[in-house]
């Protein structure tokens, strides 16, 4: 087969310094999204990241990107495609805070990836991530910046699902949570739109994973959602889909869990871990992590000196009040929550960008309490200060955090899960 010209380690156009320059990830993320190539950046970081995992045509079509949109030549029908010819100019997809290990221990795709709670997990425990895909394109951001790898997008479309490698070891999901949180539940109702399964637009997307675990059959996987699934309909939903689950033939193990035993904040989540039957006959070791009292306080994740921008004004610290205060004499809950540095907070929303209001801080001396900080809200859900939330606006780090999974707790779970996989049965 002939080499192109450009793949050729011999030619020239390695050694110029147009392309020895090593090209900023966020500098082609911006250039991609003008260019409305963005789902091709994806291929190219899973391609980077793993081309032993690579399908022929993630190869192609990342070698066709690097062609066209950097080198400014056309593909060659029929080249040799040689991944050692890959130039250095894309070092800069490595120089990320959260790298891959560099000796694996096993392989994981990372669906509905968010900032990136689930990787972080996963990475901890030796695991090396071969697909991820997030819709959001303030959370692919995020997530490019901390690991140097572009999420694909719509995960419902078959173009998304055919890069996904054929051979992987566990399934991470925290799929959408809308269509069966108790919050959403109410919103949806009163807009009058139908609920879980019903709900056509997010309701449906557990089914697109349990898809890919037919498919893709893998070891283990490990899955996430809101306490309220476990009642949602009566029980009806989660019915559903533990028995889709476990008609794939996969052992089930669920419980609810309370990120307050890692971080001051009361998040009770259900957790769902399956194993194959085929491999593991039911009889993998696998429980659950015993969690004890939480070990942290508010004051423990609170910056000492905070910019004066995240004091409520009067006008809405009088608003909150008032509102607290009208529905206290209808008997019922619904008010702000003031924070107790000795104590934990209550659930970080993904609605807290808008008034702060279920985590507040006071200051004292007579001064209107503050929001919690970004970064605050980043501690509160498990997040190294290393971890990079500064690549997009604050309001999209602060929907992000109240999206996000607890990274403590995921990685308690992992940890116990990955050991149950590994072990011989």
């Amino acid at each position: 087969m002939a080499v192109h010209p450009v793949i050729d380690d011999s030619m020239s156009i390695f050694k110029t310094n147009t392309y020895l320059k090593v090209i900023d990830p966020k500098a082609l993320l911006t250039d991609c999204e003008k260019k409305g190539t963005k789902d091709e950046l994806s291929v190219l970081t899973q391609y980077l990241h793993n081309s032993k995992y690579a399908t022929t045509d993630t190869r192609k079509r990342a070698w066709d990107f690097v062609l066209s949109n950097i080198y400014n030549e056309e593909p060659a029908d029929g080249c040799q495609l040689r991944d050692s010819a890959m130039p250095s100019l894309f070092d800069g997809f490595f120089d990320v805070p959260f790298p891959a290990p560099d000796k694996p221990r096993f392989t994981f795709i990372d669906l509905f990836a968010g900032m990136g709670g689930f990787r972080l997990a996963m990475q901890a425990q030796g695991g090396k991530c071969i697909f991820s895909s997030e819709w959001n394109k303030y959370a692919q951001k995020t997530y490019l910046v901390n690991f140097g790898d572009m999420p694909f997008g719509d995960i419902t479309q078959e173009s998304t699902k055919s890069y996904i490698p054929k051979n992987f070891d566990v399934l991470c999901a925290g799929f959408p949570c809308q269509p069966f949180s108790i919050a959403g539940v109410s919103k949806k109702n009163s807009l009058g739109r139908e609920t879980g399964f019903k709900d056509k637009t997010q309701g449906t997307l557990f089914f697109d994973v349990a898809d890919i675990i037919s498919r893709h059959r893998p070891k283990a996987f490990y899955l996430e959602n809101v306490k309220n699934l476990v009642s949602h309909d009566r029980g009806r939903t989660f019915k559903v889909i533990k028995e889709t689950l476990e008609e794939l033939d996969y052992s089930i193990h669920y419980e609810v869990l309370d990120g307050k035993s890692f971080v001051p904040q009361h998040r009770e989540r259900i957790m769902i871990v399956g194993f194959d039957n085929k491999r593991y006959k039911s009889k993998e070791n696998f429980e659950f992590p015993k969690l004890g009292e939480p070990v942290k306080c508010v004051a423990d994740i609170l910056d000492s000196n905070v910019d004066d921008k995240y004091t409520l004004s009067d006008k809405l610290w009088n608003y909150l009040q008032n509102y607290a205060e009208k529905h206290k004499a209808k008997g019922n809950g619904f008010g702000y929550g003031m924070a107790d540095f000795n104590g934990i907070t209550r659930t970080l929303s993904a609605r807290y960008y808008k008034d702060g209001s279920e985590i507040l801080i006071p200051q004292g001396n007579g001064k209107n309490p503050r929001r919690l900080t970004p970064r605050e809200c980043a501690r509160l859900m498990g997040y190294p200060d290393e971890y990079v939330i500064s690549a997009v606006s604050e309001i999209q780090a602060y929907k992000q955090c109240g999206n996000s999974v607890i990274v403590p707790l995921i990685t308690s779970v992992s940890k116990k899960l990955i050991n149950a996989m590994q072990e011989k049965i």
